[in-house]
């Protein structure tokens, strides 16, 4: 009999101490959650994919990936401590950052820490071939989906418009993101839109496999004095063919998109996930 009850003693220590360990295990992972874009653009799908390598290949981290408003929304999300990590567009991380460009009447975010620059976002103009539009300038007027409120397009197009002499109030400007631009241009709701991301992008490519479209270029000398003055701005081309009906390149400005984080966020693990991301970049 004693010898059960010294047995059964045993067996209920061991389980309490394999209980403890396995809390102890439970509790070392870390939770981490990237904030993206909308499911149009290519935010959405690079976060879903980066946050599948960190999971595999980062020992007791989960990483999920979230759909949101991106860059200056995803920076306020940062700031109040709502999201550990999010991607955002260069320019509006270090306006928001410094209080500077278009956000220099805005609270400024110094929490705001960089871990990579993943690749460039090019600044796509979409009209119907209905609409007429050919040239910036064409815009005056017309029905404009110009990005989300809060977003790196919408400051884009404003950036965009205003070297050319054209505000907000000198079109019909609606604050819509990627998939409601491509939406909207299909159903002939609005005549044209901006979507800030890499090429090619599927909620574009949407857009071609549906309504006759044009890509509205940036001239060269605008392209160069926006270079000049936001040092986060660069030259690119969209390739022809790279959109049904796009025959000839395209000159469009590009900005590098950015994977950001919490000044809070733990060094030793930051470290890890920029290790993991630098040795799968293919």
């Amino acid at each position: 009999m004693l010898k059960s009850k010294t047995i059964l003693i045993l067996v209920l220590a061991i389980s309490l101490v394999m209980g403890l360990f396995s809390f102890g295990m439970a509790a070392e992972r870390q939770f981490v959650a990237i904030a993206t874009g909308g499911t149009g653009g290519t935010y959405y799908p690079l976060g879903g994919a980066l946050a599948q390598m960190l999971s595999n290949n980062v020992e007791g981290l989960i990483v999920t990936a979230q759909t949101g408003n991106a860059s200056r929304a995803n920076c306020n999300l940062i700031s109040r401590g709502q999201i550990e990590t999010a991607f955002s567009q260069a320019n509006v991380t270090y306006w928001s950052y410094t209080g500077t460009g278009i956000y220099v009447n805005e609270p400024i975010l110094t929490n705001l820490r960089g871990i990579a620059s993943l690749y460039p976002e090019t600044i796509h103009i979409i009209a119907t071939k209905a609409s007429g539009i050919k040239t910036i300038e064409d815009l005056k007027g017309k029905k404009v989906g110009v990005g989300a409120p809060n977003s790196g397009t919408a400051a884009d197009a404003e950036i965009i418009l205003k070297a050319h002499g054209i505000t907000f109030d000198d079109i019909k400007a609606d604050f819509i993101d990627f998939n409601e631009v491509a939406q909207r241009l299909v159903d002939g709701q609005i005549d044209a839109g901006f979507t800030t991301a890499g090429y090619p992008t599927s909620s574009i490519i949407d857009i071609a496999t549906k309504r006759d479209m044009v890509l509205v270029p940036i001239s060269e000398e605008k392209i160069k004095e926006l270079v000049a003055a936001i040092p986060y701005y660069g030259a690119t081309t969209i390739p022809a063919g790279i959109y049904k009906g796009i025959d000839e390149p395209v000159p469009a400005l590009a900005t590098p998109a950015l994977w950001i984080c919490d000044a809070k966020l733990s060094p030793t693990l930051v470290y890890k996930m920029t290790k993991a991301l630098w040795e799968r970049l293919d």
